[in-house]
């Protein structure tokens, strides 16, 4: 029996990609933890979300005939205010 031929060989590393972070926790996932409490960043999600939102509302808002309808409103408002209370000040002597 002979032996066979040497099979010249190397090593090579291995070229799978370890996972490069563990899976997601249950509280990364739903934003709150086991016992039903939410985590600041679900928190601070959902009040950046609702604040963006009400901008938004007010700037589309503001666009609208009945926006600038209210906000000349508003403004007759506070002149009238303003001159009521000069008229009041100056009514006491101040």
């Amino acid at each position: 029996m002979s032996s066979p031929d040497p099979v010249d060989a190397e090593i090579v590393e291995s070229t799978a990609a370890a996972p490069s972070a563990p899976a997601p926790s249950f509280a990364d996932v739903t934003g709150y933890t086991e016992s039903g409490v939410p985590t600041f960043d679900h928190v601070r999600d959902k009040i950046e979300r609702r604040t963006t939102t009400a901008l938004g509302a007010e700037e589309l808002a503001h666009e609208t005939p009945a926006g600038q309808d209210a906000e000349r409103a508003f403004a007759e408002r506070e002149k009238a205010a303003k001159a009521k209370l000069d008229e009041i000040r100056k009514s006491l002597g101040g």
